[in-house]
């Protein structure tokens, strides 16, 4: 991973569908809850997270998140055929508000991410070690 190539801003990318009106606003929100059971697509995560497609495959490309494939797809580079976790849209809103909002560089949000996944590992095994504890 380098900074030689950063990514861009992905705020600053034009969005992939037209912008809403405030009467669409204005209605309710809902959504999905996900888990890792729930698979996304590349285009699907690229709604989710407000960005386009391609700063998804700059993340992958640079590694900040790994898509799944299945093993019987011969064409595993090939986006279309990535698959996405609520783990890797967690990381890549991370990685979106990161960039744009602070400024941080490609190997800034590299670090970030994994010192966020080692804290969550820490705080399961506290917990782990809590709920061993009471017993």
């Amino acid at each position: 991973m380098t900074d030689e190539n950063p990514l861009s801003s992905p705020r600053d990318m034009p969005p992939d569908k037209p912008q809403h009106t405030s009467a669409e606003n204005s209605r309710e929100l809902s959504g999905t809850l996900l888990d890792e059971q729930n698979l996304l697509t590349i285009t699907e995560i690229s709604r989710i997270c407000s960005v386009q497609t391609e700063y998804i495959v700059e993340l992958v490309e640079e590694g900040l998140i790994a898509p799944e494939t299945s093993p019987e797809v011969a064409e595993k580079d090939q986006p279309r055929t990535w698959r996405f976790t609520g783990t890797h849209m967690r990381q890549a809103r991370i990685a979106s508000h990161l960039q744009s909002d602070l400024g941080v560089n490609t190997a800034g949000v590299a670090l970030a991410l994994q010192l966020l996944d080692e804290v969550e590992t820490l705080r399961a095994r506290l917990e782990a070690m809590g709920a061993t504890r009471s017993r």
